[in-house]
């Protein structure tokens, strides 16, 4: 790679801590020695309620129309609206849903066009962004439409913890009935090349867990992991990749077994979710692997409780820009320690 890193950044909604979170992360002018950052839908006064850092000052965005025009190493903002947004620090409102979509529309379109080498995404209302263009349950279904995979994964991430999962954003009452052979094989697959891929983990160990309590008690509790768990996992073993399981969730997390492998695969949601904000709120990043492009995002919402109040952590959006750099960096095949 002959140049930085150009990370386009969503603002996510504009109601919530999405414009703190990236002024808090910018406001460490070292950032601009490890990428070229690109704010996507800054109006004018975007920033102008937050105090200004005695330090570094205000913040100054090279604002252009069109991301071939950044100047490396500078904040650079792309113009994505002309009118500055009357809103209310906590409350969403359609206009600041509209910008949200527009802002991460812009951005995707300028990475598919090769002006940017990789995202981070601010946090989106699911139901606030919604409008008969967009119907989609979330960033990683949004991305994995725009960019014409079959399938993608959602990857959180921290250090050497990993937690994917097999199903996303559906509602609880239909994850059975999703948990297929098929589906699992799939997973399972983008798991273990985005380790090697993109982590650079020549032979990944991964942990997969029983979708009922106990992982089903030998089919006391449920028979999904006899019948559609295991036997995925034993063909993998077969074919020479070191996958493990079903492991009971409980009990793989509360006794730290996790720490023996470089990812683990839970089956839904807050299976996966749960324990791993509980270990890594602060610093974890949601990446989403099976891509051909780079995505992170911080893994915590809007915060409309928050909003406004400059109390907002910056931490994990922060994470989210340094991993984004990194997988740029891995996938053009530069050394990266992680």
């Amino acid at each position: 790679m002959s140049h930085l890193p150009r990370i386009g950044i969503s603002v996510g909604d504009l109601a919530g801590i999405g414009p703190e979170i990236i002024y808090k992360t910018f406001l460490d002018t070292r950032l601009l020695k490890y990428c070229t950052p690109v704010v996507y839908g800054m109006a004018t006064s975007l920033f102008d309620d937050f105090p200004v850092d005695e330090q570094v000052g205000p913040l100054t965005f090279r604002q252009v129309r069109s991301a071939a025009d950044i100047d490396p190493g500078k904040l650079n903002a792309v113009t994505c609206w002309e009118e500055d947004f009357v809103l209310t620090p906590g409350q969403p409102t359609q206009a600041s849903g509209a910008a949200a979509r527009e802002s991460l529309l812009a951005a995707c379109r300028d990475l598919k066009a090769g002006l940017l080498d990789g995202i981070v995404t601010a946090p989106i209302s699911k139901e606030n962004t919604q409008s008969d263009e967009f119907r989609y349950p979330g960033h990683t279904e949004f991305l994995t439409s725009f960019f014409g995979a079959s399938e993608s994964l959602m990857l959180l991430a921290s250090d050497d913890l990993r937690v994917a999962t097999l199903t996303g954003h559906i509602p609880l009452k239909d994850v059975a009935t999703r948990v297929t052979p098929e589906l699992l094989r799939t997973k399972l697959q983008i798991l273990l090349n985005s380790l090697r891929q993109d982590f650079g983990i020549e032979k990944p160990r991964v942990a997969v867990l029983g979708l009922n309590p106990h992982a089903g008690e030998n089919g006391l509790l449920g028979t999904e992991e006899g019948k559609i768990v295991t036997p995925v996992i034993q063909q993998f073993l077969q074919e020479g990749h070191l996958v493990y399981g079903p492991y009971p969730a409980d009990g793989y997390f509360g006794t730290g077994q996790y720490h023996q492998f470089d990812a683990t695969l839970a089956l839904y949601h807050d299976q996966g979710l749960i324990p791993f904000k509980t270990l890594a709120f602060e610093r974890g990043v949601n990446y989403t692997a099976g891509l051909p492009i780079v995505r992170t995002s911080p893994d915590h919402g809007t915060a409309y409780g928050l909003a406004g109040q400059f109390r907002a952590d910056p931490t994990s959006f922060r994470e989210a820009l340094y991993m984004a750099c990194d997988l740029v960096r891995q996938r053009a095949g530069q050394v990266v320690v992680w």
